[in-house]
């Protein structure tokens, strides 16, 4: 990690690697959690493969969606990490998306209480970082990583929901 360029977050979560992976995976889950509440998601294309689309749309009302993520993966390895950039769109054109351009990488790893989920978000200079985290960038991802938890957990618990 760069500190000048990089932004992060780490949390376990109380719930196997699977369930994570497959609240990344699964576009029904995924729209469970990805976007803050109590803004809706739904998802357009979520094609977990390098080079795989991955689009999403928001909604502040449930009826009006509008674009928030058009995005692509570039790596994919089963259970353990997914690598994703906006910089890129979904048809593989260069984007210049807002509010920054940067690229994801969420990794999971096994943890005595569950699943070590860990988010590490790069930007291309110093003034894309200091703007996503002014912006807020750990109060965004960290809602919904919160999100996140909170669905897997109670996957954990109640399977099969």
């Amino acid at each position: 990690m760069n500190p000048d360029l990089d932004l992060a977050l780490q949390r376990v979560i109380r719930a196997p690697r699977d369930a994570v992976w497959s609240a990344w995976t699964d576009p029904s889950r995924l729209e469970r959690w990805w976007i803050p509440a109590p803004t809706v998601c739904r998802v357009e294309r979520l094609e977990v493969r390098p080079g795989g689309a991955f689009v999403t749309r928001m909604s502040e009302d449930g009826e009006r969606f509008d674009p928030h993520m058009d995005a692509t993966f570039l790596v994919v390895d089963d259970g353990e990490r997914i690598v994703f950039t906006n910089a890129i769109d979904s048809a593989w054109r260069p984007a210049v998306p807002a509010p920054v351009p940067m690229t994801a990488e969420i990794t999971l790893a096994d943890h005595p209480d569950g699943t070590d989920y860990r988010i590490l978000v790069r930007h291309g200079d110093p003034a894309d970082r200091a703007r996503h985290a002014e912006l807020g960038f750990a109060e965004g991802w960290g809602s919904v990583t919160g999100q996140l938890a909170a669905f897997v957990e109670r996957m954990a618990v109640r399977p099969g929901r």
